[in-house]
């Protein structure tokens, strides 16, 4: 996800009056704020990233790597930043935690609070990274969900179905239009299985534009396909009633 945020989102980051990133929930150790600063200043030199924890002893163990433009602090969906208005708030693994009924009101609460033209990626990976998904949300709505898969550690693109963002894993049944999504990426991959003596990235690549040519609203392209990433724009997933 932070080479999605320095790559195609990274316009957000620089025509920010405000260079604010927030890591919100960051975990048990800060390795993922450390990173994200470490990325984002190839982007921006003057990006400042808060991790923000919930849990005062992740906060304790964060605070030793502190330096210019990396803080911690204690807070939540609040994002307790004395009424700064962040460019960018990064949630992985966090609101899958959470009842259905009630991502919805995160969503608000943290897009509320959001610069214009910010972002809120709500996601979910597995444990090493291998697996992830997320929601790029804007204060008028969702906008696009991205798949991110590390070659050789699957066999079909519905394997990441596991790892979806609250707002779309319980709707993964037949009749829905993630479902419908997913099980699409499994035939292209499939229709693509003769690439496979070429390496994992040419089938995956060819799977994409398979995508991008049955009509899917694919929103990138080989640049960011060949990374093992494929992004569509939110009303082909989109769950009904739930901002659909």
């Amino acid at each position: 996800m932070d080479r999605w945020l320095a790559g195609p989102e990274a316009s957000r980051l620089r025509r920010a009056a405000d260079p604010l990133v927030i890591d919100l929930g960051y975990g048990a150790v800060p390795t993922t704020a450390v990173e994200l600063h470490h990325r984002l200043c190839r982007v921006r030199a003057d990006v400042e990233v808060i991790g923000i924890e919930i849990e005062p002893a992740r906060v304790a163990i964060a605070k030793p790597l502190e330096r210019p433009g990396l803080s911690f602090r204690q807070g939540g969906f609040e994002i307790p930043v004395s009424g700064r208005r962040p460019a960018v708030v990064r949630a992985f693994n966090v609101l899958r935690q959470y009842r259905e009924a009630e991502f919805g009101a995160a969503w608000d609460t943290v897009c509320g609070r959001l610069a214009p033209g910010g972002l809120f990626i709500d996601g979910t990976c597995d444990e090493i990274g291998r697996r992830a998904t997320w929601i790029a949300v804007a204060p008028e709505g969702p906008l696009s969900l991205s798949i991110s898969l590390r070659f050789g550690a699957f066999a079909r693109p519905s394997e990441v179905a596991e790892r979806l963002p609250k707002a779309l894993i319980h709707h993964n049944v037949p009749g829905e239009p993630v479902h419908r999504y997913l099980r699409a990426l499994d035939r292209a991959w499939a229709d693509a299985a003769p690439l496979a003596a070429f390496g994992h990235r040419q089938r995956w690549l060819a799977m994409c534009k398979s995508m991008h040519d049955a009509g899917w609203p694919v929103l990138d392209g080989p640049s960011r396909w060949r990374l093992g990433e494929i992004t569509v724009a939110w009303k082909a997933v989109a769950p009904k009633p739930l901002y659909g």
